[in-house]
């Protein structure tokens, strides 16, 4: 018991000797040190720092190095304290924002730096070297090109032509001057079959239509139509059509034709069927069609221009909208079988051009269904009277409005109308 009392003494004494030299007070004639205050392990209070004092910022020490700080050995009474502690930040460089604790640069660059920016002087660039090769010649093609483009805007502009490409266009081989009126080879649909002599059409591949090489715009005109082959699956459609005309339909399909149908003898406009004439028309019988457009050149619209270029035929676009089409006052269509008028069929027609034109069908496996043209004069079943209505010409007599190359300027050229 004796020795283990002399033990907790001994302790005492080594814990008061510590708490004594810690809380030893300065002396304020000492300079301000670095004082790292740590907790003691018993948990003694401390006194704040003040303000002339520094303020550590260690980073948190692990267990082992609080006790090398604060243990001492039993047998070591020289009052040794833990390792010196780390270096501590200034006070004042705590305010400090987080852009300034870069390093600072050299005096002489900030000097420098400053001379620059009171003076208001910048170094100026270094200049090109210069080059020496007497047999080296200055390039001048950026003078050219800013002389062209000058040249250019001096120029006179001229407006841009809109052209298209025409699908189909009559050429020598299907009609000139020097030829008659028949049947044509270009606009007709590729499933007709045209005679040797081009009055007379035929087709088994449904309805086709095939249309004459020339048309009429104005006055009175004539033709007939002899139905030479229906057999017992075969039909037809006849009468007139203008430019736009359907070739891969019937005659009467759209707005551009007008048909005389042969099963119960309806006329046919727009793909509409209407009732006309007490009965339609057989093989063998002969169809007369009429038709009367006075002053008709008046309101038929203007002709397309056409131009050369490359040597593709193109239709110039028309300058601005395009004209409704005008109505043909007094104008009508009559149609005839055997000689006989049917009565009128059609009245107040559009201006524009008019070709004959017929459109045939027959069952696959059949023969052709064969219709031959007559555009006269001789005719087989001439109308004896036209109950007051304007004397025809036969369709023979039209004119070749075809058209011919023409050079312009030397350079273009320039198709137009005969």
């Amino acid at each position: 018991m004796d020795s283990l009392r002399s033990n907790y003494r001994d302790e005492d004494d080594e814990g008061d000797s510590i708490r004594a030299a810690e809380i030893d007070p300065l002396d304020p004639s000492d300079p301000p040190l670095d004082v790292n205050l740590t907790e003691p392990p018993n948990g003694t209070r401390q006194h704040p720092p003040d303000a002339s004092e520094e303020i550590s910022e260690e980073e948190p020490a692990s267990d082992d190095t609080k006790s090398a700080k604060l243990t001492k050995s039993p047998g070591n009474d020289d009052g040794e304290e833990g390792p010196t502690p780390k270096k501590q930040k200034q006070l004042s460089s705590l305010n400090k924002p987080a852009g300034e604790e870069k390093s600072p640069l050299p005096a002489s660059t900030t000097a420098a730096k400053n001379n620059r920016s009171a003076s208001g002087n910048v170094a100026p660039k270094k200049s090109k070297k210069k080059n020496n090769n007497v047999w080296a010649t200055k390039s001048s093609r950026k003078g050219k090109k800013k002389n062209k483009a000058n040249n250019n805007h001096n120029a006179p502009t001229e407006d841009p032509v809109l052209i298209t490409p025409v699908p189909r266009f009559s050429d020598k081989g299907d009609d000139n001057s020097s030829m008659q009126i028949c049947l044509s080879k270009v606009y007709k649909a590729e499933k007709v079959e045209l005679s040797d002599d081009r009055m007379s059409g035929g087709s088994t591949k449904g309805y086709r239509m095939v249309r004459a090489t020339r048309g009429v715009e104005e006055g009175a005109w004539y033709f007939e139509i002899k139905v030479v082959s229906l057999g017992e699956t075969g039909h037809t459609r006849l009468g007139w059509s203008m430019e736009k005309g359907d070739l891969q339909a019937p005659v009467g399909y759209d707005g551009n034709s007008f048909g005389y149908r042969d099963i119960d003898g309806s006329k046919v406009h727009k793909a509409l069927r209407e009732k006309y004439g007490e009965e339609g028309y057989k093989e063998g019988d002969v169809l007369g069609f009429y038709i009367n457009l006075p002053d008709g050149a008046s309101y038929a619209p203007k002709s397309p221009h056409y131009v050369w270029y490359k040597g593709q035929r193109y239709i110039c676009a028309p300058e601005g909208k395009e004209e409704p089409p005008k109505v043909v006052p007094g104008s009508e269509i009559s149609f005839f079988k055997n000689g006989v008028c049917q009565g009128v069929a059609f009245t107040d027609l559009n201006g524009g051009r008019y070709y004959p034109a017929a459109s045939m069908y027959t069952q696959p496996n059949q023969p052709n269904c064969v219709v031959k043209f007559n555009f006269g004069p001789d005719f087989e079943f001439f109308p004896e009277d036209f109950q007051g209505r304007r004397l025809p010409q036969p369709m023979v007599e039209v004119p070749y409005h075809g058209f011919d190359k023409q050079v312009e300027n030397g350079e273009k050229n320039t198709v137009v109308a005969k």
